[in-house]
């Protein structure tokens, strides 16, 4: 059996997918761009704040927090930016540090040049 989780404080999914699904005790939530109001933080650390404060507001709506989280994946548009990405992530998943992947890809919806999706544990 699975949950639909869904908060408004988090953006509109851009297509037809849900902001996250818990099963059990499991809560897969889809990636996360730097939007906000339907607009994006103008450059990558904004961004990257955003996208991480937006998978709050999505755990917060499951009863859970950052520190429930045990996988994210993170997409960047140029790994050049990886450094400081990694410094904004650290703000926020340095004493937690979960396991992640960070790739680099061709493109993202509406123009982001970070999106972020996790996986959390209840």
């Amino acid at each position: 059996m699975s949950e639909k989780i869904y908060t408004k404080q988090a953006p509109e999914p851009l297509g037809p997918y849900s902001q996250a699904i818990a099963t059990n005790k499991i809560v897969f939530m889809s990636g996360q761009l730097g939007l906000k109001d339907g607009k994006l933080a103008p450059d990558l650390a904004g961004q990257t704040k955003q996208a991480i404060m937006n998978l709050q507001s999505v755990l917060k709506e499951a009863g859970l927090s950052l520190e429930n989280i045990v996988k994210t994946n993170c997409f960047l548009t140029n790994l050049d930016d990886f450094n400081e990405f990694n410094q904004v992530y650290a703000e926020f998943f340095g004493d937690i540090a979960p396991a992640r992947s960070a790739v680099q890809v061709g493109k993202l919806p509406a123009g982001g040049i970070v999106e972020i999706e996790a996986i959390a544990v209840r």
